[in-house]
């Protein structure tokens, strides 16, 4: 069987497949479950073509690295053919753990667990499966190989993955400020002292891709509707955990009902490979059967919350620096339990509090390096003369109110 496919990408043309492993890994029903998880959650409710899948952005991402390895190796960087292989392995399967709609539930179906930590469990599944293949591979994804530069490629603050996802969900969304020069970048890129690094003439494309990625989390990825959908999202199925676990139970898919069931917590998660194994089988699609079915509950809270979701009745939010004001708060709330005739509990449902946050740069953690003409190496923001740059480096957070829209009439 020819496993040397070609891939039509709408970002960058034809994408490879290089090897055969990795053929087989793209082809096993680990990864070809990213087909069916939305690579941006709630977000195509703002934007409608942003339908795109975890699964576009992991071959788009293998894609640049790809390029990346090119370029190092021409300017005389020794990367094996071996671990050549890891790379693409390693950034092949980097989100190979999230769960449906990506971050929106993240925590939420699984808590304390990170999609990184089910990642990470996953290659080691598949490494059993594939005979050890992918030693090298987990290697350089947990940062444990003798060359550190090799992660830096997969995960640090200029990898592959953040220059795949901006452009893509750039060019998905159509919000042009997220375009970013990816090729200009990688060709940018070298190695010293075992760190990758960026040559001085590339320091303008770096502005623009720490600037685009700032511009991309307050008008995408944090976008108040944005926000207001993945909220609703994890209040329906808060509510029918709760209602679950007093003893209802709900005709939903197999791999749904077992975590709905039951409260797993990452110590348990990891305990016990059966978990992982039904976790592997869940995507976008047993969450919106069950929100269809959840429609017809008895239980009006969660009928209501998922009316809303299915016909985009979102909540309004506020987004303040501040804390939200506590009296205003209070009368929302107080008007939920009038309006809708709940006890303050169930009111919580329809008006909460949360905070968001926010920063493009981490300074100190795995730092963007220059190489200046001179040889010497420094951070992307003492190399700068935009001032713009260290205010990226700051965690920007904000406080969020959500409640539905009739409850601020009248009030």
């Amino acid at each position: 069987m020819n496993k040397k496919k070609i891939i039509n990408d709408p970002v960058y043309g034809f994408i490879s497949i290089p090897t055969e492993l990795v053929y087989d890994l793209i082809d096993h029903p680990y990864f070809q479950r990213l087909r069916y998880i939305k690579q941006v959650g709630m977000t195509h409710l703002v934007y409608p073509g942003a339908l795109h899948t975890r699964f576009h952005h992991a071959l788009g991402a293998m894609h640049l690295m790809g390029l990346a390895i090119e370029t190092l190796c021409n300017k005389g960087t020794d990367i094996s053919p071996e671990e050549k292989e890891g790379l693409i392995i390693a950034i092949l399967l980097h989100d190979i753990g999230h769960g449906p709609f990506s971050h929106a539930l993240e925590h939420t179906i699984v808590e304390e667990i990170s999609h990184e930590d089910i990642s990470i469990m996953l290659m080691d599944k598949l490494n059993q499966e594939f005979n050890g293949k992918l030693d090298l591979a987990i290697s350089i994804f947990r940062g444990e190989y003798h060359k550190k530069f090799l992660h830096q490629l997969v995960s640090s603050q200029l990898d592959m993955d953040r220059m795949d996802y901006l452009n893509r969900d750039s060019f998905f969304t159509g919000v042009s400020e997220g375009v970013i020069s990816s090729d200009r970048i990688i060709k940018m890129l070298t190695v010293k002292n075992d760190m990758v690094v960026v040559e001085e003439k590339g320091i303008y494309s770096i502005e623009k891709f720490l600037i685009a990625r700032r511009l991309m989390y307050w008008q995408v990825y944090l976008h108040k509707t944005v926000i207001a959908a993945e909220q609703l999202l994890c209040k329906i199925f808060c509510r029918a955990r709760e209602l679950a676990l007093a003893g209802t139970r709900f005709p939903l898919t197999p791999a749904l009902a077992y975590f709905l069931n039951t409260e797993i917590d990452r110590k348990e998660f990891m305990a016990n490979p059966e978990h992982l194994k039904v976790f592997a089988l869940l995507d976008d699609t047993d969450v919106m059967a069950a929100v269809k079915i959840w429609a017809g509950s008895t239980d009006w809270v969660l009928a209501t919350l998922c009316h809303n979701f299915i016909n985009r009745r979102l909540y309004h939010v506020d987004i303040t620096s501040e804390n939200p004001d506590s009296v205003w708060v209070e009368e929302l709330k107080h008007k939920a339990q009038q309006q809708y005739g709940l006890n303050e509990h169930d009111a919580s449902y329809f008006v909460f509090t949360d905070s968001i946050r926010n920063n493009a740069y981490n300074k100190g953690d795995g730092s963007i390096h220059i190489l200046k003409k001179d040889g010497s190496v420094i951070d992307i923001t003492l190399a700068s003369d935009n001032s713009n740059l260290e205010a990226l480096s700051k965690t920007v957070k904000k406080h969020i109110l959500c409640y539905t829209k009739e409850l601020a009439l009248n009030v």
